[in-house]
Order: C-alpha cells, then structure tokens, then sequence
C-alpha cells in the first residue's frame, strides 16, 4: 500500500500498481487497461512482466499460451477506471481465491491511489490553462500589435490542447467568419479563409454554442478543404457577456485520441477568458483612441487660438511698417514676409480643419486605406510617412490580398515607431510587379533612416510578415534603409493580386 500511494504521476502510479500486483501474486505478467471517459474505448495499457517472459503488449494474436488469468476492475469513487489483469503465475498453477483476496485489497488501494493522482493531473492540467490564459490576457492588453496578439491565443491554444493547430477566426466582413491567426508547425495555407455565412458551423458559433466534432474528417459540417487531415476538433466561440467575437479552433490530427471532458471544459473556459481579454483590449484601444482624438481637438484649439492669432497679428505689423518704408528692397522684402505668413496661416487651418474630422469613412479602396493608416501612424511618429502609388492599385488588388497589405503596413509602422527611432518613413504600393514564380502582384515597401535591426534583437514583428506573405503564396523580407550609408531598414512585403 505504501509503495503504490508513493507517487502523484498517474503513469508511473499504473506501472508500480502492476509491479506490487507482480510481487504479490508470482505473476508473471501484470497489465492495465485504462478505460476512456465515455466507457468505450482503451486510452492507455500499462504493463508489466519479469525478465524471463516479458509481457505481451495488448495480448496479440500469436502470444504465447496463458494458463490462467485473474481480472479485477479498478475503481476510482465508486466509477471503473480501468481493469487489471494477472496472467501466467510462476509454477504454471492457477490463481488461487488468497491470490484474488490480495488483488482485491490491491485494487482499493490503487484506486485510491489512481483518484489522487488523476486529481493531481486535473490540478496540473488546470495550472497550465490558467498560465495559458495569463499569457493571453498580458499580451493582448500590452498595447502591442492586435494581430499579434491574436497569434499569441491561437499558439497558447493549440499547446495547451496538444492539438495539431490552434486557429482564431473573426467575423468577416462578407458574412461568415476569416481566419486571422494560425498555429501550426508548417504553412498551412488557411489564413485568410472565409468559412461562409450559410455553414451550420458558423450560425451554431455566433449563436455561442460550442462545437465538438470526433472526426473532421467525416462530419459534413467540415466545409473546408483543410479539415480532411484533421480528426477530433474543439470548435468554441469567443464570447463574452453574450456578445460573440469570433471563434477558437483547435484540430487534432487524424487517429489523435478525442478530447476528454475536463479539457473540453478548460478550453471552453479559455475561450471566454481570451474573448474577456479581448474585449477589455478593444476598450483600451478605444480609450487610446479617444485620448488621442481629445489631443487632436487640443491640438486644434491651441492652433486656432494661440498660433494663427499670433502669426494675424505679426502679419499686421508688417504690413503697417511694408507701408511706412520707403526703401523698395525692404518693402519687397516684407511684402513676400506678408505673402509667406498669410500661406502658412491657410495650411494651419488646414491642419486644423484635419485634426477635427472623425475617422474617414471605410472604404474599399486599397489607396484610401493605405492613406488612412499613414495619417493614423503619423500621431505616434510625430511626422507623416511619404507614400507612392505605382500602377492602379484599387483596380488591381483583390479584397483579401488588399487587406493583408493594409494590415503588414500596419505591421511595418507599427515596428517603425517602437524599434527603429526613425525620422523619415517612405512607404510605397506598387501594383507593376512580377514575382519570382512569373505571377504577377502588389509589392508593399516601407523603408525607414532608423537604427537598423540589431543582432539578437527581437524577430517577431517580421515572423508575423512573413507568415502572412507565405499564407497568399508570396514572401517577405527586409533589407538596408534609407540613411546615410544604408543606415536603417526596408521591409518589402510582396503577394499575387
């Protein structure tokens, strides 16, 4: 009882419950079947035999002959966990009723002692989710990139799973729902999928029900291409105080074990802590927004009243002492003074009339969306990137690739403004370019006079490029930037239309 009560790992707990079973019966062999969840399948088969006549895993086909077995159920709190089984005892003599009395003493104690342990490795399981979802939670409300915030809840997912791929979905905006965020060792060719609106999936995920499918592979729900190399998948909605964000996806590869219910029920509680994370990161963000457009009205108002008033009234002083001199070099001289002031107090207004305008209207134009993302890096920066169209970019670039570069652009300038220090930003869509396959694409160059990438330093901002390039058949990559002597970094991001 001692030695079978002595450890918390349930495996090794099952191994040393077969090794007492051994010593105490003079079997040769000793093995557990442990039972799934739901009663009707093995989910593990422990085993144990001496040296002279190892055990037969799973008792084959062609195993040597057993004379005699003895089989007793184990019991965890009154359910079946498992069964073990004692066969071939030394001498070739049946198990004898003091064999089956020990066993069964065995039995209660390794019950109690499988009952420990599988609520050690719920408790662990449990830490896990819950690191899991602190990561989720401090990541998305770091005020980094939203886009890579997601990816940091698609790869939690999929670890904390042990599934093949962790997957983040977002309504889109034709209806259905895009894949934004993909986790998985290879390309997997998913992102940017749009599962349609019409899918029983979708209606069932924006409704907040959960989804578990035993076998994508099979089920007809499954309307993508990509779920044929899958198995049993999680499908979960991200939801939050009865509003639905989007959903979390975790696939297992086919011939994976089904997920049980305990982790069915963590990862549908990880959903919700990521879809609360989530929503409390869209309230910073608009609070940021808000705080910026309160600086712009600020901005404005100290323009209108400090600065024009000033440069009127300097401009009416001039003007008075252009008419008071006679010297004509002199008068000239103030006049163009005169002239100069009245523009620049034209482009203030300007400015000013820019500063008070809400947020543009959406639309589906690649140049205006390029332009406006440019106009909203410029706060942050302290200056407004350049930028250059080359070729028809709006006639050319298709709604999915055209919202994949907005959002590398976002990226760019994003990493422009928290790592480079640069001074000057040209960014430039060119919309003529022939990829190295023959195909022809939109290319996306943001070049910066920053201090460069340093060796060691952090990739992740890059990664996030590439990977999105690699998911529409292009690539990425980065390059010497526009300071002197090279000084600084280009990324050039490039895709078919």
């Amino acid at each position: 009882m001692r030695s079978v009560g002595s450890g918390l790992e349930l495996h090794a707990t099952l191994k040393r419950i077969c090794e007492t079973a051994v010593a105490l019966t003079g079997a040769r062999c000793a093995a557990i079947g442990v039972m799934a969840e739901d009663g009707d399948a093995l989910v593990d088969f422990v085993h144990r035999g001496d040296d002279e006549d190892p055990c037969p895993c799973g008792f084959p086909a062609h195993r040597p002959p057993m004379r005699s077995v003895l089989g007793l159920p184990l019991r965890v709190q009154g359910e079946i966990f498992g069964t073990l089984y004692l066969t071939k005892k030394r001498g070739g003599e049946p198990f004898r009723d003091d064999d089956l009395d020990m066993v069964r003493v065995l039995a209660t104690e390794a019950g109690i002692a499988v009952g420990n342990a599988r609520l050690y490795q719920a408790a662990r399981q449990r830490e896990h989710w819950i690191d899991g979802s602190v990561a989720v939670t401090t990541a998305l409300l770091s005020g980094g990139d939203a886009d890579e915030a997601l990816q940091v809840v698609a790869d939690r997912a999929r670890r904390l799973s042990g599934s093949a791929a962790g997957v983040v979905l977002l309504p889109a905006r034709e209806g259905g729902l895009e894949i934004v965020a993909v986790a998985a060792d290879g390309p997997s060719g998913l992102l940017g999928t749009v599962v349609p609106p019409q899918s029983p999936l979708v209606a069932e995920l924006l409704g907040g029900r959960a989804v578990f499918v035993e076998d994508a592979a099979a089920d007809r729900r499954m309307v993508t291409g990509h779920a044929r190399k899958y198995g049993p998948v999680m499908l979960l909605p991200l939801q939050s105080d009865g509003r639905v964000l989007g959903a979390l996806v975790m696939p297992r590869a086919r011939g994976e074990r089904p997920f049980t219910e305990t982790e069915r029920m963590l990862a549908v509680q990880f959903a919700s802590q990521a879809a609360l994370a989530l929503v409390m990161a869209e309230t910073q963000r608009d609070r940021e927004r808000l705080a910026v457009y309160e600086d712009r009205d600020r901005t404005a108002r100290d323009l209108h009243d400090l600065v024009i008033q000033r440069l009127f009234a300097t401009g009416m002083l001039l003007d008075s002492a252009r008419r008071r001199t006679r010297a004509p070099e002199v008068r000239d001289g103030v006049a163009r003074a005169v002239d100069e002031l009245d523009v620049t107090i034209q482009e203030i207004r300007t400015a000013i009339f820019a500063l008070q305008q809400g947020p543009a209207e959406e639309s589906s134009g690649l140049s205006t969306s390029v332009l406006r993302e440019i106009t909203m890096a410029a706060v942050p920066l302290g200056f407004r990137p350049s930028h250059r169209f080359v070729g028809p970019v709006d006639t050319l670039v298709g709604d999915l690739t055209g919202k994949n570069l907005v959002a590398a652009l976002r990226e760019a300038l994003s990493n422009a403004f928290r790592h480079a220090g640069a001074s000057r930003i040209d960014v430039v869509v060119d919309a003529t370019v022939t990829l190295p396959d023959g195909r022809p694409g939109v290319r996306l160059s943001v070049a910066d006079d920053g201090v460069g990438i340093p060796e060691g330093g952090r990739r992740s901002g890059l990664r996030n490029l590439r990977r999105r390039a690699e998911s529409l058949g292009g690539d990425s990559g980065h390059g010497p930037g526009i300071g002197a002597d090279g000084g600084g970094t280009t990324v050039v991001w490039q895709v078919p239309y």
